[in-house]
């Protein structure tokens, strides 16, 4: 398999942040994307090259019509934390991929994923999504992502972090992250689907090095030239901020690994990977300040003053 050669890939998730910066990679490097989604035309966003189909994940003649036609496919679950409905999603996507003859199916697990079982929905539901995919005998290698930067750049931190220089997130300062972009995720996505001998892998992706609290508000203020510093959001209060906007069953979903992480069980789990993954896909993440002096910051301001 080579990048050179145009791929037909069907992106599951594309309408969301993480498969849409695969889709929009993709397009770029002129590949054929085709994607599945329930939303209407007016509410999608702007993915140019992409086609889409109307249709759910539930529904296994909508999964089949997506992989009709492709070579390859990405995919990324919903913000779906039941194992019922997880399960069915993953054994309609596998089906559909042997029906098409897919030559290889990267896996994004949403999140890294602890050696032993847990009690956490996040981590169980893709723990079985991926034996649903792997036991099916479809081709497939599985990417791990940390946690995003991208998650940063939004309203619940640009102002705080813009006005006040306080960076505020759920994880405990001393916990080593190995922070990812989603052009970082879309990047190791590519590698995953292109490059040879891969097969059957799973790859704990992320950032160059992990970082604690304190330094990745170092690696901040080096990107936006001010004084930051890191301040340890309380799961509860996180889950309780992102149930208004997720309502309380996903918002519980997503709070579970911050409520796991708080405890102290797995510190290392979101830690970088002595450099595997980076070797193994030939990636060259950037580092945060780079990410961080790219952003628009500005558009978080709460201050009218013209000098900001």
């Amino acid at each position: 398999m080579s990048s050179e050669i145009p791929m037909r890939v069907a992106v599951v998730g594309a309408t969301g942040f993480q498969g849409g910066a695969v889709a929009r990679l993709l397009a770029e490097r002129h590949h054929r994307v085709r994607a599945l989604t329930r939303r209407p035309a007016a509410d999608r966003p702007p993915l140019p090259g992409a086609f889409f189909l109307g249709g759910d994940l539930g529904r296994p003649a909508d999964v089949r019509r997506l992989f009709e036609g492709t070579t390859h496919a990405f995919v990324t679950m919903p913000l779906v934390y039941g194992v019922d409905r997880v399960e069915a999603y993953a054994r309609n996507i596998a089906e559909a991929a042997l029906e098409a003859g897919t030559v290889r199916l990267v896996f994004n697990s949403n999140t890294r994923i602890p050696l032993g079982p847990t009690d956490v929905p996040a981590f169980e539901t893709r723990r079985l999504a991926e034996w649903v995919l792997r036991d099916s005998g479809v081709p497939l290698v599985v990417i791990r992502p940390p946690v995003y930067l991208d998650n940063l750049f939004s309203p619940w931190n640009g102002p705080s972090l813009v006005d006040d220089g306080v960076l505020a997130y759920p994880l405990p300062a001393s916990t080593r992250t190995a922070w990812l972009s989603h052009r970082g995720l879309a990047e190791a996505a590519l590698a995953a689907l292109t490059r040879e001998g891969l097969d059957g892998r799973t790859f704990d992706i992320g950032g160059g090095r992990a970082l604690t609290g304190g330094e990745l508000a170092a690696a901040f203020a080096r990107g936006l030239g001010r004084a930051v510093r890191y301040e340890e959001l309380d799961p509860a209060a996180f889950e309780r901020g992102l149930a208004e906007l997720l309502g309380p069953e996903t918002a519980a979903g997503v709070a579970g690994i911050y409520h796991f992480m708080a405890s102290g069980a797995d510190p290392l789990l979101m830690a970088d990977d002595d450099g595997v993954s980076t070797e193994v896909l030939a990636l060259d993440p950037a580092p945060v300040e780079e990410w961080v002096s790219r952003q628009p910051w500005q558009v978080w301001s709460t201050d009218p003053s013209p000098s900001r």
